[in-house]
């Protein structure tokens, strides 16, 4: 499910960066913004490439993963084939994806940024009914809409980040999705409904 928001997310940006940048090509072939782990965009494999194919200029990575422990709910009973069934509580997260941009030339990567910056401005809220399947791509049923914010670091933050990936800082924003639900359709336990409430009264 993570993959899924990631690669909806990165093909919606993919879409709209190709429409401002190359609006005679087409974005489902055109590759502006894809995922990928961006520690090793500045790694060059053996024939001197990039590596792990990361040919496009724009890189989105999961950086952090966050309960939302305020949204969980210890009580998760599900009525399921006329029974009770209880499941543990949902996992409800909070994805930290870095769009980074590796291009040679400084100015474009800085274009590239504001763009990315435009269309979060635009469409901060990607929903299934927003947001159409792209080459047998679309949001999981499961995910009822992903919101992004905007996350402000301060350099001490920003170096600590870079540092932790191990690579040259390039060009790049960071956002918060909100939120993802995990849950495994595993019953713990299963139990007949109440269908009513009897009093017994002692006999006089």
């Amino acid at each position: 499910m993570i993959d899924n928001a990631l690669k909806v997310i990165a093909n919606e940006v993919n879409r709209y960066i190709v429409r401002k940048l190359d609006p005679d090509r087409d974005p489902t072939s055109t590759k502006r913004i894809t995922t990928g782990n961006v520690a090793k965009a500045q790694e060059p494999d053996s024939s001197g490439s990039r590596a792990d194919s990361l040919t496009a200029p724009g890189i989105l990575t999961l950086v952090n993963i966050e309960e939302e422990r305020n949204a969980r709910n210890p009580d998760n009973f599900v009525r399921k084939n006329d029974k009770i069934e209880y499941r543990s509580p949902k996992l409800y997260l909070n994805l930290y994806c870095l769009f980074a941009i590796n291009h040679s030339s400084y100015d474009t990567a800085l274009q590239y940024l504001s763009l990315i910056l435009q269309f979060f401005q635009h469409k901060n809220v990607i929903t299934a009914k927003n947001t159409p399947s792209e080459n047998g791509l679309s949001l999981d049923p499961k995910i009822e809409k992903l919101i992004l914010d905007m996350v402000s670091m301060n350099a001490e933050q920003v170096n600590h980040l870079w540092a932790t990936l191990g690579g040259k800082y390039l060009p790049s924003v960071l956002y918060k999705v909100r939120m993802i639900t995990i849950e495994e359709d595993i019953a713990d336990m299963q139990a007949e409904p109440v269908t009513g409430i009897y009093l017994n009264h002692p006999v006089e």
